[in-house]
């Protein structure tokens, strides 16, 4: 079966995935850069592959790289586009989403999203709208889109980590907590973790703090 997007993959340390950790990038990035985090998290993770697809749009600020949805405020679209883009980008994250457990022949309980800004954005929007929950969402350095709507078209309730690093100059520190409260009052569980000094990026505290929280929700711990 088709996957639709573009993807890249990381198989199973052991050779025999029991379940799947989907990386979803960053505006302007694309799925190879965050597959690379793979690397330090596949021999905690031996029964995991690893799968991270390129947005479905070129991006328009940055056009070697992938978008989920335009962004007005840096690429002069409208707000009609980006909430058009965002919408097309929602199915075929889900249709995605939905091929991956197929073809890996594993439940919606398997399968960790890891966001990275945008792609968190697209993590914490999706995977309370699917019908069975995820074994848990990481969204780093992001935000909760239209937390207004949350909890009328809450569906699953996976429970989520969120990771903001204190000096993140593109998406403000303050969105973790904003996200938190929102997820918090619509009945998920939600864990939390600040990286002192970091800009918008993935430092190794945080890292080791997503790793824990996987392997705990995938029942290695």
């Amino acid at each position: 079966m088709s996957k639709g997007l573009d993807d890249g993959r990381r198989a199973a340390a052991s050779g025999n995935a029991t379940s799947v950790v989907v990386f979803l990038h960053g505006y302007g990035a694309d799925g190879r850069d965050l597959l690379g985090l793979a690397d330090p998290l596949a021999p905690h993770l031996p029964d995991t592959a690893f799968v991270a697809p390129d947005a479905p749009e070129r991006c328009v600020g940055n056009p070697m790289g992938y978008q989920w949805f335009p962004i007005p405020w840096i690429d002069g679209s409208s707000e009609e586009e980006a909430r058009a883009g965002m919408a097309s980008a929602v199915a075929d994250l889900n249709a995605y989403l939905d091929a991956v457990l197929a073809e890996e022949g594993l439940s919606a309980d398997r399968m960790v999203l890891f966001g990275f800004s945008q792609g968190t954005m697209m993590a914490l929007h999706v995977a309370p709208r699917r019908d069975e929950a995820v074994a848990g969402v990481v969204g780093f350095s992001g935000r909760l889109l239209q937390p207004e709507h949350l909890a009328d078209e809450v569906v699953s309730r996976p429970p989520v980590l969120l990771i903001h690093g204190d000096q993140d100059e593109v998406v403000p520190p303050e969105s973790l907590p904003e996200a938190g409260n929102a997820l918090s009052a619509a009945g998920f569980e939600v864990f939390a973790h600040v990286m002192r000094g970091t800009a918008h990026g993935i430092a190794p505290d945080g890292l080791s703090v997503a790793l824990a929280f996987i392997r705990e929700k995938l029942g290695l711990e």
